[in-house]
Formats: C-alpha cells, sequence, structure tokens
C-alpha cells in the first residue's frame, strides 16, 4: 500500500451558498465548495462548487484522468460548477458521480440534467465528451471507491438531505461534512459516529454561536459546535468550512484566532490550501 504522504487534500472552493468576490476575502477565497483528495494516485472529487472550474483547469494538464465525484448534496452552490468542467469535455477522461441523498425520489442524473436544461442553461448534459457514469446510494452505506480506499458515508441534517463522507487510506482519515445542523438539545450521532477517532475532520462553521440564534433550522452549523463534536469525538485535527459570503477576511482571521485558542492545531479553509499527514502536533495533518 502507498504510504501516508500520498494522501491529500486540497481546497478549490470554502464558501457557502452563494460565490462571492470582493477585495476583503482574497485571503480564504469566494468560491463555493470543492475539495480534490488523492489517495495513493487516486482521486476523488467533493462537491462540484464553482471552486470544481479551477480544479478543472488543473487536472486539464493530466492526461488520461479517471477520477470518482461524490456529492454531499444538490443544491445549486455545490454543483454549479459542473456545466463549467474543463476535463468532462475530454473523450479519453472519465468520471463517476455518486450521491447519497436522492433515491428513491430522484436520481443524481435526473437532478444535474434538469440543472443543464433550458431555460436554465444552455447546452445539455449530454454536451459532455468524456465517459461519464452516475451512481446512486443510500446515506450511511459503506463504499470502496478503490483498491486500499475506504469511504463511509451517513446522513447529514440539511433540508433535501446531505450526505457526509469519511475517507479511509493508508492508516489515516479525512472526513468531509459540510451543509449540516446540529442538533441543540445533544450532539448528533450520526456526525460523532463518521468522525470518531479521524485524523482529520472538515466541518461546516458557517456560523457563529451567537449568529446562528438567528438562522435555525437553515441547514448549517457553528465554529463552536464542529470544535465540541471534534473533542467529543477524539478527532486529531478539526478545519473550519463553507464559510458565509458575508464573512470577510478580518472576521475569518478572527475564527481562525479563536478556534486556535479553543482547540490547538485547528484550522481555517483557505482556498489552494493543501493538508498532508505529517508529525506535526497537535494536529495529525500538516499545511503545505
Amino acid at each position: 500500500m502507498s504510504g501516508n504522504s500520498d494522501f491529500y487534500v486540497r481546497f478549490w472552493g470554502v464558501r457557502g451558498s452563494v460565490a462571492c468576490s470582493a477585495p476583503d476575502i482574497v485571503k480564504y477565497g469566494g468560491n463555493t465548495s470543492t475539495l480534490e483528495v488523492r489517495a495513493g494516485g487516486h482521486i476523488l472529487i467533493f462537491d462540484a462548487g464553482t471552486g470544481l472550474r479551477y480544479l478543472g483547469n488543473a487536472l486539464i494538464k493530466e492526461k488520461n484522468v479517471h477520477a470518482k465525484m461524490f456529492l454531499t448534496h444538490t443544491h445549486f452552490d455545490h454543483v454549479c460548477g459542473m456545466p463549467f468542467f474543463k476535463p468532462a469535455f475530454v473523450p479519453s477522461n472519465e468520471f463517476e458521480i455518486w450521491a447519497g441523498h436522492l433515491l428513491p425520489k430522484h436520481t443524481i442524473r435526473y437532478a444535474l440534467t434538469e440543472l443543464m436544461m433550458a431555460p436554465l442553461f444552455p447546452v445539455p448534459l449530454e454536451i459532455f465528451q468524456c465517459k461519464l457514469s452516475f451512481h446512486d446510494f443510500k446515506a450511511g452505506e459503506t463504499l470502496r471507491p478503490y483498491p486500499g480506499v475506504t469511504l463511509r458515508t451517513s446522513p447529514l441534517n440539511h433540508p433535501n438531505g446531505a450526505t457526509g463522507y469519511r475517507v479511509e487510506f493508508g492508516g489515516k482519515s479525512i472526513c468531509y461534512l459540510t451543509d449540516t445542523e446540529h442538533k441543540t438539545d445533544k450532539m448528533d450521532e450520526n456526525v460523532l459516529n463518521l468522525i470518531r477517532d479521524a485524523d482529520l475532520v472538515i466541518y461546516d462553521g458557517m456560523y457563529t454561536d451567537d449568529e446562528y440564534k438567528g438562522r435555525v433550522g437553515w441547514g448549517h452549523s457553528t465554529w463552536q459546535e464542529g470544535a465540541r463534536l471534534c473533542d467529543a469525538a477524539n478527532v486529531k485535527q478539526y478545519c473550519v468550512f463553507h464559510h458565509d459570503p458575508d464573512h470577510n477576511d478580518t472576521f475569518m482571521d478572527n475564527v481562525a484566532a479563536e478556534v486556535a485558542k479553543l482547540r490547538p492545531g485547528s484550522l481555517v479553509a483557505r482556498e489552494g490550501m493543501e493538508l498532508r499527514p505529517g508529525d506535526a502536533k497537535p494536529g495529525s495533518f500538516s499545511l503545505t
């Protein structure tokens, strides 16, 4: 099996709800959710927000790309990058798209077909020239997308449903849980069970605890709740994700300082940030 150095995550989009652009958000970035995970040379893509376009611009330089894309859900900010994913227009490339929240009423192929349909979009899904396949599962299943790679999943608390993921490879684990609203009376057992003893947890910290009081039912959590969950689940390192578009760099710098005090070694996701397993303490992943 390949070593842990072959296992890393790169952030291409870290923002929630809507992409944004302004001079005061350049440090953390304004693109919506897209993560690239490499595991022993295999490519796993998580979500297809506007960050997917930039990932695509990087992947277009590689030949015969075979990758599997796993969507947390199909709200617009998590799929709107799909039509602009350049590698999908290359016949020698191959992509699988997976979703765990749509059955039995819908399928992922149906949802993406509706996305790329007039009058909402000028060209259909069939414009892609790559080999493209679609796979639906039910959140809670365990998937094995590649040899040596295990993908554990769990349903999340979000309007219309969402799926959390735990990637395990080479004795290390990366968890990705975004667009989930915590419980106010107790901790979410689905989340705790998925992240228990994980090396790195990327969690929906869209709001502060104070902000959340006016946003109950909106489907998102707080960075403080993420820290509490990580403490309860014995997580080694925590990364705040899915930033509110109204939170500028100064605001996010304050969050970064506060979460580092509350849970040393914690990070706030930034576009272009890459995390690899390392020996740095107290976190198990190091910033590169």
